[in-house]
């Protein structure tokens, strides 16, 4: 068990380490050498480097401290533990990629690096997330308010990459502001889609008279659980058994073949379902 432990925390250590070394990837490949504006630390570091010309890695770096500080006083010991590892090794991984590709341009395509620096972030920061930590810096704010305030994480996390890309305005075109929301926009949809990532199922509920012959197939020959509810038909008010299944995406065509075989006029109800878990999923299953 103790091993058991130790190797999940292990591996969660080596994906907050891996997201922020790709988060800095992304940043210093595309998001640098595009002079793109964009939310969140970063961004208030180059709104800084602009105005006072301080190292974008060094202001991270205080900056994150300063922030962790404030998570360790008012979110507590566990969050800010947490989130130490981001702290340090984005703003060193950006200093030392920094240092390692010097002037390198891959592509001066705005378009191009406004879309891979929002792949990138976006995947970076769904990893570091999915390894059980915080991406630290301006990642604390939304967290306190919403603490204290009950204000949504969501909107003030909204509102501050708003403000701080209004900041960036001041001193860049109105063309790459435009495509610094265009970056927060793919970033916030690839980190939602990345944080699914492999936890999305199939829900299939079928209302059929031969609902008996629908469960034993599903059980049989997709060795899949069944729950049957009871349900009443609206017009008639008649007595009706709903099956319902939750099963992997995969195995949707095979299902609805099943069914189908069995009652052709039945119906069914196909649902995307974001997490699933329990025995057959996240536990391993159990026969009787």
């Amino acid at each position: 068990m103790e091993q058991g432990k130790m190797g999940h925390s292990l591996l969660s250590i080596l994906l907050v380490i891996g997201g922020n070394i790709l988060y800095a990837l992304s940043v210093k490949l595309f998001l640098l050498p595009a002079g793109l504006v964009t939310g969140g630390t970063t961004g208030i570091a180059l709104a800084v480097h602009h105005g006072l010309k301080v190292p974008i890695p060094l202001f991270v770096l205080l900056f994150n401290v300063a922030m962790l500080l404030l998570g360790f006083i008012l979110l507590g010991r566990q969050f800010a533990m947490t989130t130490v590892v981001s702290t340090f090794i984005y703003p060193l991984a950006l200093d030392g990629l920094n240092r390692l590709f010097g002037d390198l341009v891959i592509t001066q395509d705005i378009l191009l690096c406004t879309l891979f620096s929002g792949i990138g972030i976006g995947l970076s920061l769904g990893i570091v997330i999915r390894g059980g930590a915080s991406t630290g810096g301006m990642d604390i704010p939304p967290l306190v308010l919403n603490r204290y305030l009950k204000i949504p994480v969501s909107v003030s996390m909204y509102l501050f990459d708003l403000g701080i890309l209004l900041a960036q305005a001041f001193f860049n075109p109105p063309e790459t502001v435009l495509y610094g929301i265009l970056l927060v926009m793919t970033y916030t949809i690839v980190l939602d889609k990345m944080l699914l990532l492999g936890t999305t199922k199939t829900e299939v509920k079928v209302i059929s008279k031969r609902a008996p012959q629908i469960r034993e197939a599903i059980l049989h020959q997709l060795d899949r659980g069944v729950t049957i509810l009871s349900g009443e038909t609206g017009y008639l008010h008649l007595e009706t058994q709903v099956v319902m299944s939750v099963i992997s995406n995969r195995e949707l065509p095979r299902v609805e073949k099943i069914i189908r075989r069995i009652d052709p006029e039945c119906f069914m109800v196909v649902s995307r379902v974001s997490e699933v878990r329990g025995r057959g999923f996240s536990m391993s299953k159990k026969y009787r």
